[in-house]
């Protein structure tokens, strides 16, 4: 049996990738949280969304190759969207319980050597990004002013999960423009669906850290909602499936589409329900649920153009 590191984050997801890797990779690996992959699930969902709804009027689905390219540019931005946090935060992460075994504040690895591994990363990014058409690429371009400026929001503003969701769901319109090359007022609703999807989930998350980040004044939603959270979260998701309903009809999605829909709902309505803000192992299991709840609304536009 391995050994518990107990120094690590509680909420990472050890596989056998991060059990096999070298320690000195491992660290790296952890600053680009492949030990959490949840994460580029987050990432990865908007983007298999926005080309599902860009297609859907052609009754066509999107090519594997692109679904591919998206899918390791995920991967790859969103451990460059990591390093980025972790470079800013690395005195607050040292500071908190359950990010204080992380690279950076723990010491395995410099600041030199991640501003490095950022280097590469977003190069690899460069890269795949450049196999897009033009509009995609500018997007992709004009996303580095939100990845870089989310870190500092929780420093500036109660709502940094809302920030989060400007950057997470960023990926809807660059599949989106990726089939059709140019942003459409459907893909506008769909991005705003992740955003509030994002809000409600980051939330949730965000109530594993409240106590810590309350005695060293980071803010966040969940302290400013505190315990209106709850149904804050369920106006969140309600706006989500809103806005989601919104670009499906625009689109002309069959009955398929409203049915899965309806699946959405229900697995939302269960997180709200499930919620407990003072249990951090319950925040988390929801939070982590999300993973699925992506897949159902990939499912749902999928379905939709039957």
């Amino acid at each position: 049996m391995a050994q518990q590191d107990d120094t690590a984050p509680a909420d990472r997801e050890t596989g056998l990738l991060m059990r096999y890797l070298p320690p000195p990779a491992r660290a790296y690996a952890e600053l680009m949280r492949l030990d959490r992959p949840v994460g580029t699930w987050l990432l990865f969902w908007p983007c298999l969304w926005g080309m599902t709804l860009a297609l859907a009027p052609l009754n066509a689905y999107p090519q594997p190759a692109m679904i591919a390219l998206f899918a390791f540019g995920a991967l790859v931005m969103r451990g460059a969207g990591c390093t980025i946090n972790d470079i800013i935060d690395a005195d607050i992460d040292a500071r908190v319980a359950r990010t204080a075994g992380r690279p950076l504040p723990s010491g395995r690895v410099s600041k030199r050597a991640a501003f490095l591994f950022l280097a590469a990363q977003c190069l690899i990014g460069l890269v795949v990004l450049l196999q897009f058409n033009l509009p995609t690429i500018m997007l992709g371009v004009a996303s580095l002013a939100l990845i870089t400026a989310y870190p500092f929001m929780k420093r500036l503003t109660w709502w940094p999960q809302l920030f989060l969701g400007l950057t997470f769901n960023w990926g809807a319109l660059m599949g989106y423009a990726a089939i059709k090359g140019e942003i459409s007022i459907a893909a506008l609703a769909l991005y705003a669906a992740g955003i509030f999807w994002t809000l409600g989930y980051d939330t949730i998350y965000a109530h594993q850290d409240k106590e810590d980040d309350a005695l060293i004044g980071v803010k966040s939603s969940a302290l400013r909602l505190g315990q209106y959270s709850r149904p804050a979260i369920a106006v969140f998701y309600a706006l989500m499936l809103a806005c989601l309903g919104l670009a499906g009809g625009l689109v002309q999605m069959t009955i398929l589409f409203w049915v899965g829909l309806a699946v959405t709902a229900w697995h939302l309505a269960m997180q709200v329900y499930w919620l407990d803000i003072d249990d951090a192992a319950q925040c988390l299991k929801l939070f982590r649920s999300n993973r699925n709840t992506g897949l159902i609304v990939a499912a749902t536009l999928t379905l939709g153009i039957f």
